[in-house]
C-alpha cells in the first residue's frame, strides 16, 4: 500500500517563502500558497537573486528588472503582495553566514510560523542534478530558521531592531523526492498556472511549447502524479521539518 501523505499543518497565520529565484516558487508550490491566501493567511516572499543570470540571449542588467517585475505580477495571482531581493548573485550564491544572516534577518523581520523553501538536496529524485543556488539556499533556510531564534547568533541584528525569533514551527520543503505533507491543490491550480505563465520572458527563453499549455501540462502533471498519495486529490507536498 502506498504510504499517505499527511495534510499539512492549518493553525499558522504568517509564513516567508524564501527560494533562490524568480520562478522557484511558481514551479514548486504556488498552488497551495493561492489556498491559504485565500484563508487569510499572511505571506511574504523573498528571493536570494532577481534570477539575473537565468536567460542566455539576455544581459544580466536588462534581465534583472525584468524578471523582478515578473515575479512580481506571479506572486500578486496567488495573493500575495510582499516581494522581496536580498540581490545575492544568480548562479554563485554561496552557502555561508552573509546568506544565512541575511534570512535570519528576514525571519526576524517577519516573524512567521512556516517557512517555505525549495529542494536542497543534491539531486531532484536521484536523477538530475540540483542547482548550487538550490542547494545553497534550501540548506541556508534550514539554519536561519534557528538562527533567527538565538540571540548570540548574529547579535547585530538585535543592535538594528531584529529581536530575536523563536517563533518558526515548520520548515517546508517543496520539491522534496521524500515529501511527508501536502496540501489540496484543487482551489489554487488554475491561480497556479497563471502564477507560472507570468514569468512568460522565462519560459519563451526555455522552450519552444505554447507557454500556457508547457505551465498547464507541467503543474497539473505534477498536482496528479502526488493524488495516489493524497486521498486522489491533486496536491503540493513538502517534506515537513518541525521545529
Amino acid at each position: 500500500m502506498t504510504e499517505q501523505l499527511e495534510p499539512m499543518p492549518t493553525d499558522w497565520r504568517r509564513a516567508l517563502a524564501v527560494v533562490a529565484h524568480p520562478d522557484d516558487l511558481e514551479y514548486g508550490c504556488a498552488a497551495a500558497v493561492a489556498g491559504w491566501t485565500d484563508g487569510g493567511r499572511d505571506i511574504t516572499y523573498l528571493l536570494a537573486t532577481r534570477g539575473e543570470a537565468g536567460i542566455d540571449t539576455l544581459e544580466p542588467e536588462k534581465c534583472a528588472p525584468l524578471r523582478e517585475q515578473e515575479q512580481r505580477a506571479s506572486a500578486a495571482a496567488v495573493g500575495v503582495s510582499r516581494v522581496e531581493f536580498l540581490d545575492h548573485r544568480d548562479g554563485v550564491i554561496e552557502y555561508g553566514i552573509a546568506l544565512r544572516r541575511d534570512i535570519a534577518a528576514a525571519v526576524r523581520r517577519h516573524r512567521p510560523e512556516l517557512v517555505i523553501t525549495l529542494n536542497h538536496r543534491d539531486t531532484w529524485g536521484g536523477v538530475a542534478w540540483n542547482t548550487p543556488d538550490h542547494r545553497a539556499v534550501g540548506r541556508a533556510v534550514l539554519d536561519a530558521a534557528a538562527d533567527a531564534g538565538n540571540r548570540w547568533i548574529f547579535p547585530e541584528l538585535a543592535e538594528q531592531g531584529l529581536a530575536p525569533w523563536d517563533g518558526v514551527r515548520w520548515v517546508a520543503v517543496a520539491g522534496s523526492s521524500t515529501p511527508t505533507h501536502a496540501v489540496d491543490a484543487t482551489a489554487g491550480l488554475e491561480r497556479s498556472v497563471r502564477s507560472l505563465l507570468a514569468h512568460r520572458t522565462y519560459i519563451e527563453a526555455l522552450t519552444d511549447e505554447d507557454p500556457e499549455a508547457y505551465c498547464r501540462t507541467f503543474l497539473t502533471g505534477n498536482a496528479q502524479a502526488s493524488a495516489e498519495r493524497f486521498g486522489g486529490r491533486p496536491a503540493v507536498t513538502f517534506e515537513l521539518f518541525a521545529r
